[in-house]
């Protein structure tokens, strides 16, 4: 109950604190838990029952002990406090400022648990939104109230990718631009300050609000931040009508986290330890990106992850290609080439792609190219295994054409600058030069009436 303090700590685990059960307490529900100094800490409700609720404490619970600590159940779940002074600020993960000024001004505050999006209220996402990256633009493009993954490996530029789309992403034939809400879970300080640099750097400060869980934070903190986020940019989306890009990273700490948290209380562990709920857990942070009726604004997603020994068959890839529209592959080949993006063309995809491309979107050639890039890089792959067995020199011409394209593919295509912003006409482009490379009659995904107008 609201302003009552009550006593009966049983035990202290970790961030995991037991209290007795007492009448009119929620899921979800904030708690103020005082030391016998009078030193504040704040928790959430985990779990109720009969005998006992287990509340999650935010920070340390050293010096917490059994007889002298004191609760009281502040009667609404954690919430963020929302305005017009959010763009520009940095966050910690339970949204407090860390950039030296003060809270925001305002009164508004909303739960960070979200609410719900009715699945009939949805509008189905067509934009296309462009990067100025050609592995995206190209061929797996990225459309306005997608959720579509970067999937990477330790040591892999999965940052510097984020950021470089931070910097370029646009709408096209638009002038609306795009906001952006970065959460950062279980992060370095270096790459943290790497974000903020680039940033100020690139003068778009000033459209990001921030939220950093460094490394050394509590593991409950990872938990909230992605949620803080999310908060943050359904309030600028729906109900400030601005475009929200959410850049999530690293999802593979916050899922650490939520594994660390199930062991502490005992739960039955699923798949290499994480708990049975991590897929429903991270649907609730997946799905909410969109666009809703009657709302100008949109909120697009673009979580990264670190894949533990570059498996995307480990649980945390594997569940979030089924909740997401597709995925951006991270190659370690293409980084040990040297090549910048590395991304992996055949590994990646784009669900949603085939609905925001074509023309009045971007050109009427674009899934064509697109699909016969695939097509001839996918014969390049099984190319290049023939040589390692039989060599180069054993190869017919049209092999050695197509062994070619893949070099400039990779070199042309894939490759470019951290800063060149290229436009989808460029990353075209680009592709009918290097389908030069190859006889008329290949070109079996693209057709004679697009190939007379584009080729020459």
């Amino acid at each position: 109950m609201k302003g009552v303090e009550y006593r009966g700590v049983t035990s202290v685990d970790g961030p995991i604190v037991v209290l007795k059960s007492t009448e009119n307490v929620f899921y979800n529900e904030t708690v103020c838990v005082r030391d016998r100094n009078g030193n504040k800490r704040t928790g959430k409700v985990v779990d109720i029952s009969e005998t006992a609720v287990v509340v999650q404490i935010f920070g340390s619970t050293t010096g917490l002990d059994l007889d002298e600590t004191s609760f009281e159940f502040l009667g609404e779940p954690l919430e963020l406090r929302v305005g017009e002074g959010l763009l520009g600020r940095v966050f910690n993960g339970l949204g407090e400022p860390i950039d030296g000024y003060p809270q925001i001004i305002s009164s508004e505050k909303r739960n960070v648990n979200g609410n719900p999006i009715n699945p009939y209220a949805r509008v189905y996402p067509r934009d296309f939104i462009q990067t100025g990256i050609s592995a995206i633009d190209g061929m797996n493009s990225l459309v306005r109230g997608q959720k579509l993954p970067i999937f990477s490996g330790n040591g892999l530029p999965h940052n510097k990718l984020a950021a470089q789309i931070i910097r370029q992403a646009k709408l096209r034939n638009s002038d609306e631009k795009f906001v952006m809400v970065f959460a950062g879970m279980g992060i370095k300080y270096d790459v943290a300050q790497f974000f903020v640099k680039t940033f100020e750097e690139s003068g778009v400060l000033s459209n990001v609000v921030m939220f950093q869980s460094l490394a050394d934070a509590p593991s409950i903190e990872r938990i909230i931040t992605p949620r803080c986020a999310l908060t943050a940019a359904e309030y600028l989306a729906f109900e400030q009508d601005m475009h929200v890009l959410v850049v999530l990273t690293d999802m593979t700490n916050y899922c650490e986290a939520l594994r660390e948290i199930s062991t502490t209380r005992g739960e039955v562990p699923g798949r290499k330890g994480y708990p049975g709920y991590l897929y429903s857990d991270l649907a609730e942070l997946y799905e909410r990106a969109g666009k809703i009726k009657g709302s100008k604004g949109s909120i697009t997603q673009i979580p990264i992850l670190t894949m533990p020994n570059d498996d995307i068959s480990h649980p945390i890839p594997d569940l979030t290609g089924y909740i997401t529209e597709g995925q951006i592959v991270l190659g370690r080949e293409l980084f040990q080439k040297g090549l910048y993006p590395p991304v992996a063309a055949l590994s990646s995809l784009s669900r949603l792609m085939k609905d925001g491309i074509g023309p009045d979107m971007t050109r009427e050639d674009h899934a064509a190219v697109s699909s016969q890039l695939f097509a001839s890089y996918s014969k390049v792959k099984t190319i290049r295994n023939l040589a390692a067995i039989i060599g180069e020199e054993e190869l017919g011409d049209l092999d050695r054409q197509y062994l070619r394209f893949g070099e400039r593919f990779e070199e042309e295509f894939l490759t470019q600058g951290e800063f060149e912003d290229r436009t989808i006409e460029q990353t075209l482009d680009i592709g009918w030069e290097i389908l030069k490379e190859l006889p008329e009659e290949e070109l079996t995904r693209i057709k004679p009436e697009l190939i007379s107008k584009y080729r020459s």
